[in-house]
């Protein structure tokens, strides 16, 4: 399964979707940017988007509630272990109330993740951040067993970016 990106103007994006109404797409809006998603057994129908090919999931993204994508750079030497944790998580978020779907993803012209979660509302997202899976989750963050230890696998910091589902334009 792969997964694909573009930005552009809301109005734009809203009428891409309706050109290709047989195509999983997924308009969502940031603070300052409009994003689509577009999730396919196939190539995109975009110009030039960003290229993920997915190698986990659970769950079905929908076109509301709340996205939070939490973008890693990993070295290349760091995608094996990298890739190694998150096949081998707990998928304790799962569980959580609120939670819709998750979607991890391998940069195929970068070198930046994605962990791409999907949410109910920013409540249920911030819940998790404070429960007991959370913390489960992230017990090794700041020891020396913990992944974000072993420094030269991240050539730069991570950074999160969170959007709103667009279901009405």
């Amino acid at each position: 399964m792969n997964m694909y990106m573009t930005f552009g103007t809301p109005e734009f994006l809203h009428k891409f979707t309706e050109e290709h109404p047989n195509e999983t797409m997924i308009q969502l809006q940031g603070d300052d940017t409009t994003l689509l998603l577009h999730e396919t057994e196939g190539s995109t129908v975009f110009s030039q988007p960003r290229k993920y090919e997915i190698f986990d999931q659970t769950g079905t993204l929908t076109n509301n509630g709340f996205f939070v994508f939490n973008n890693i750079p990993v070295s290349e030497e760091g995608r094996p272990v990298f890739e190694h944790r998150f096949k081998n998580r707990a998928g304790l978020i799962e569980e959580e109330p609120g939670f819709i779907a998750i979607r991890i993803l391998r940069p195929l012209d970068s070198d930046t993740y994605v962990v791409l979660t999907q949410w109910e509302d920013e409540e249920s997202f911030k819940n998790w951040q404070t429960s007991q899976s959370y913390n489960k989750a992230h017990a090794k963050r700041g020891t020396s067993e913990g992944i974000d230890h072993q420094k030269s696998i991240f050539p730069r910091q991570s950074f999160v970016t969170k959007y709103v589902g667009q279901t009405e334009q």
